[in-house]
């Protein structure tokens, strides 16, 4: 179930949505250009790996500060794959921009970067033993979610569900999409407690908790009302 676009027209242009997405495509790429013992200890630097913070002798054992904060908010901006690169931008392509027209730019970057922090914070706190870096958009972008679905939970969502190899196109509404996301998040959750290596590796943590975060705080940055336009088709008189 991928999210091709939205019913909600954007009416400001959202220079920081693209800005994030460029630095997040350009540190991708210069990351290809790294040899990879380079890029791997590039990843543990300024990833977030949880062991780092909770155990300070296994962090100097390996070279990394355990001090050193700033991959909390550094790891925002890496990925560990094309896919997962991939996945996230359009997630942001689709429905950040709405969200920053709600916020104005400013306060848009300090939204998105708070529910970014809280999301890995929320990631470090419940997998404090993790030892691989945690690293991507998700978190960020999942708050980006959390507000979308109560400011604009009827807006029309086009989705494309690979079957058989052929792509079926649908449109439901945003509440359908995104509570089904969130329902998917909370099943690989369980599922990677209570069957350690089959829940995949991404983190769930920092999902669920960065849509909760960006659920909860969102009103506090939008000082104008939800107001979109929803195609009608007018009655035919008899």
């Amino acid at each position: 179930m991928i999210p091709i676009r939205d019913s909600i027209p954007c009416n400001t242009t959202p220079y920081v949505t693209w800005g994030i997405m460029a630095i997040c495509i350009g540190v991708y790429l210069l990351m290809l250009l790294m040899p990879d013992s380079m890029a791997q200890h590039f990843l543990y630097r300024y990833g977030m790996v949880p062991l780092r913070y909770t155990n300070p002798t296994w962090s100097r054992h390996f070279g990394l500060p355990p001090d050193y904060y700033f991959s909390f908010l550094s790891s925002l901006f890496l990925h560990g794959g094309w896919l997962h690169l991939l996945v996230n931008m359009m997630f942001m392509w689709i429905f950040a921009d709405n969200i920053e027209d709600l916020m104005g730019h400013k306060r848009f970057v300090a939204f998105y970067l708070i529910c970014g922090l809280l999301a890995t914070y929320a990631q470090w706190y419940f997998s404090q033993n993790l030892i691989v870096p945690v690293v991507g958009a998700s978190g960020a972008i999942a708050g980006v979610l959390g507000a979308y679905f109560f400011r604009f939970p009827y807006a029309r969502v086009v989705i494309m569900v690979p079957i058989l190899f052929f792509p079926f196109f649908f449109e439901i509404p945003a509440i359908a999409f995104l509570g089904l996301w969130v329902i998917l998040q909370l099943q690989e959750l369980t599922t990677a407690s209570l069957f350690p290596g089959m829940g995949g590796n991404s983190a769930w943590y920092a999902h669920l908790g960065g849509f909760l975060v960006g659920a909860l705080i969102h009103p506090l940055f939008i000082d104008k009302p939800t107001v979109y336009h929803v195609d009608v088709k007018p009655s035919e008189e008899a």
